[in-house]
Order: C-alpha cells, then structure tokens, then sequence
C-alpha cells in the first residue's frame, strides 16, 4: 500500500501469494515436481521448488531478511554451524534446546570446535566469552529455563570483536522479537513450532539480511540436501496466515496460567517471560509429581511438542540429553488457545489428584 506500512499481521495475511490475475489462485499451489523445465531459477527439486518461495517471502518480511527454509529445525542449524571454521570458538547458552547443545557438544568432542557454555542472561559473561569466538548462538528466551539475553548489547559488543551472532527465535516468533533489526546475522526457527502452529510440519529456517550469508547457507542447503518438502513449506505457510491471531489468544491465556500457577501453594514457582506462549515451572513434590500430573492431564496434551493450537506439556529431565542444570521437576508447559478456565481446571485437578 502506497504511503504507508503494513502491520507484521497484515504481511502475515498477505505476503507470499501469486500476483493477482484473471482466474489465478489466492493461494500459492502446492508443486509436486522433483524436476523443472530448464531455463528457469531451479531445474531440479534439490535446488528449489516455487512452494518454498512462498513460505521464505512471508517469513523473510516477516523477520526483515533474505529465509531459506529447512527441512526441520536441527537441519537449518546445522547448516549454520557448518560455516564455522574448524577449530573455532562458539558460544552458546548453558540452557538451551538439548538437540542443539547436543551437537555442540559432539563437534566439541571431535575438536572441531571449543565450546563455551554461558549464562544467556549474563550480558557482561557472554561478551567476555565473545572475545575470540566465531559465533555466539542466543536462545531467547531459552528452552526450557525462559532466560532472556540481551540481543542489542551482545550483538554490538560481538561485531566489535568479528564474531557472528546467530538467535534462535522460535519462542519468541518476528511478532515479538526481531533479532536482525537488533545486529544479529542470523535468524533461526524450528518452524514445526508457533509458525505453523498445528503440530503437523517438520520444518526450519535461517533468515539473514547478508546477500553473502545468504549464498553460502543455501549452498549448504543443497549440498547436504537438506531441503523441505512441499507440503510441509505450504502447510507451514497457511500456518503463518494466523500466527498474530493464535499468538495473541495463547499469550493471554499463559499470563493468567503463569498468575494462577505463581498463587498456587503446590507450585514452588513459575517463570514466564512476559511474552510468548510458554511457562516453565515446579511443582512441590518434584520430579515423581512432575512426571504423574503430566501423564495424567485430559485438557494438556501429554507430550514434547511446543507452539501448537493444543496446549502440551511435559517434565524435560525425561530425556537423557536435557542439561543436567535443568531441575529434574521443571515442567515445560506449551500454552495453546483453549478457554483458559478448560486449562486452569485441568491444571488444578492434575496439582489437587499429586501433589
């Protein structure tokens, strides 16, 4: 619209549709091929399909850069630390998806890189452990601890001393953060998560707003063949068209969830950040608890996904990779965009039945 701005909402809607022609399609079909007619800007599906094109449009305006879209969250981080030079630093929070410190950790192990672990929330830690690095990745807020990192200040302090900054922004979504417009270089999303918020896509993403960042990342895409399907970029994009509705309703919800759980006498405590849709807490009684309220709930879905229309929850030490620093009671608790009171008495019942 000439003149003026659209809304990060109203790009949500609108982006990444076919021009509007006589007896066109609203919606960008689904391609089905895993070979093009020649003479085009792919010929082949592992170089590119016109369904991706459609999800990276809505989510590069989105967060402000160039997407590429991945076959699932750990694949576009791979491609990421993949770029790394051998034997160089990375810095990385002490609390963070367990799948991505995991394989911190195993390259560390094979001295491809020296990991630095911080705390995220540390600022003052986290630049003395930039000095150095190569790349400092920032979880925030982080999974499943909810700890926020100053992304302007690190960022800054990081281009000082030529080390990259890379955000997972999938708790918070480009709704809420906006990682790039604060000196980050890279964006990465698990989009199985809010984005397509219906918990039927594996996906991910890297977003950057560097046309050379952007070039080697997708040669890493294509190399490692680690590419999308087409059905899940155009499920994930029809997702997109009601993240700000969905992450509105579910944010509300997890403000009262996170004020109800924090008065409760059987609850030790509640974190919530202030934004997004998940709450991580404890319960009196610890992890045996933990492990029966979560089992046992009717509402809450049982189980380790994250971001959907459902709400979900889970005790995160019951995976053997979760870090040892995450309390063996913390529940990770996913809000969705049910009624809220459905949601507390499911919740006071599981408490009330335990604990």
């Amino acid at each position: 619209m000439r003149g003026h701005e659209l809304s990060p909402s109203t790009i949500a809607v609108g982006s990444g549709r076919p021009n509007r022609v006589p007896g066109g399609p609203l919606n960008a079909p689904i391609t089905l091929a895993s070979a093009l007619v020649p003479g085009g800007a792919s010929e082949y599906g592992r170089q590119g399909n016109p369904t991706w094109e459609s999800f990276e449009t809505v989510l590069g305006a989105l967060e402000g850069g160039r997407a590429l879209a991945f076959a699932s969250g750990i694949a576009a981080t791979t491609a990421l630390f993949d770029l790394v030079p051998g034997n160089a630093a990375v810095v990385a929070p002490r609390h963070a998806y367990y799948g991505t410190i995991n394989q911190l950790q195993e390259r560390a192990r094979r001295k491809q890189i020296e990991l630095r672990l911080v705390d995220i929330d540390d600022t003052q830690q986290v630049i003395n452990a930039c000095q150095g690095a190569a790349l400092v990745w920032i979880e925030s807020p982080t999974n499943p601890a909810l700890e926020i990192a100053d992304i302007a200040a690190i960022a800054q302090s990081a281009s000082q001393s030529g080390t990259a900054v890379a955000v997972d922004n999938t708790f918070a979504t480009p709704l809420r953060q906006k990682p790039l417009e604060q000196g980050a270089d890279f964006v990465v999303h698990s989009a199985s998560k809010l984005l397509s918020g219906h918990s039927d896509v594996i996906l991910g993403a890297v977003v950057t707003n560097s046309d050379r960042a952007y070039d080697a990342i997708e040669k890493r895409r294509r190399v490692l063949g680690a590419i999308p399907g087409a059905m899940e970029t155009w499920l994930a994009t029809r997702g997109m068209r009601t993240l700000h509705v969905r992450l509105d309703r579910a944010e509300e919800n997890a403000r009262e969830l996170h004020r109800r759980l924090s008065a409760s006498s059987r609850v030790v405590y509640s974190r919530y950040p202030g934004f997004g849709t998940i709450i991580a807490f404890e319960v009196v009684g610890g992890a045996a608890v933990a492990q029966k309220m979560t089992e046992q709930s009717d509402v809450i879905t049982y189980a380790t996904s994250l971001g959907g229309v459902e709400s979900t929850w889970e005790r995160r030490r019951r995976h053997a990779g979760e870090p040892e620093s995450v309390p063996e009671g913390l529940i990770r608790f996913s809000v969705g965009i049910e009624d809220v009171e459905d949601l507390w008495t499911d919740v006071e019942n599981a408490l009330a039945a335990f604990s």
